[in-house]
């Protein structure tokens, strides 16, 4: 499998691949490339409907360009944890920022909510955020609304009065419950234009099923969630001899 920079050749077939309504793997698999490449280039260049081959290959190169520009790191700086390769770590970061961004996060937040996720603390504040990410603070507090509303970050103050967002294991169980209110929302609205357009009618009907079918959905999620925040929280009983038994099973 090739390795370094996509090619502009590379990156015509990408586009031909996407006009043909190919899927990333497929694409990915006609050039013998992992399918994050792929994913990664099309996300980061205007996505599946807006990538051109040509407007992608010198946007690589300036970004390119800039980082030979740029100061070179510090060579006091403290060397990963627990001996992880950095570019590795920032290339994984990327993939799952893209991975954020196809499912539907804005990219901002996305890079927020990616980094936040892969730091062993699981909690960062904003001048360390704005660091790293290279952006704004302003950026940074607009990202960190949006990731709050959604139920993925919360803030609390460490023992220096500083304002930290965190990341937990609760993160996914919060998010989910967020967006089973906002469900629940849709359901309670949907039920209001029945009496307005009038019980039986065809548009007051198809709001009941919408209705329905939310709170089906609604119920189901919250009781999914529940059910395993419970179990994946249970420790794993001591078997005798002082090992670990088999954890529960999910399934």
């Amino acid at each position: 499998m090739p390795g370094g920079r996509l090619t502009q050749q590379e990156r015509q077939q990408i586009a031909l691949g996407l006009a043909d309504g190919l899927a990333y793997a497929e694409i990915a698999r006609r050039l013998d490339r992992p399918t994050s490449t792929v994913t990664r280039e099309v996300m980061r260049n205007g996505g599946p409907t807006a990538y051109r081959a040509d407007l992608a290959h010198r946007a690589t190169e300036q970004r390119a360009h800039r980082r030979r520009q740029a100061a070179p790191r510090d060579p006091k700086a403290p060397p990963q944890a627990h001996g992880r390769d950095a570019e590795a770590v920032r290339a994984y970061e990327e993939t799952l920022t893209t991975v954020f961004m196809q499912s539907g996060a804005p990219k901002m937040m996305s890079r927020v909510l990616g980094c936040l996720f892969t730091t062993d603390e699981g909690s960062l504040t904003a001048p360390e955020l704005a660091r790293r990410l290279q952006v704004s603070p302003a950026s940074v507090s607009k990202a960190i609304a949006f990731l709050e509303n959604q139920g993925l970050v919360r803030r609390e103050r460490d023992e220096r009065r500083r304002e930290r967002y965190v990341v937990d294991d609760d993160v996914m169980y919060e998010s989910m419950m967020a967006s089973a209110r906002g469900t629940a929302h849709l359901a309670e609205t949907a039920r209001q234009g029945v009496g307005v357009l009038g019980p039986g009618t065809p548009a007051a009907v198809r709001l009941e099923n919408i209705a329905r079918f939310v709170d089906f959905v609604t119920e189901s999620i919250i009781r999914a969630a529940e059910q395993a925040r419970d179990i994946l929280h249970t420790k794993a009983e001591t078997a005798p001899g002082g090992t670990a038994g088999p954890g529960p099973d999910l399934r």
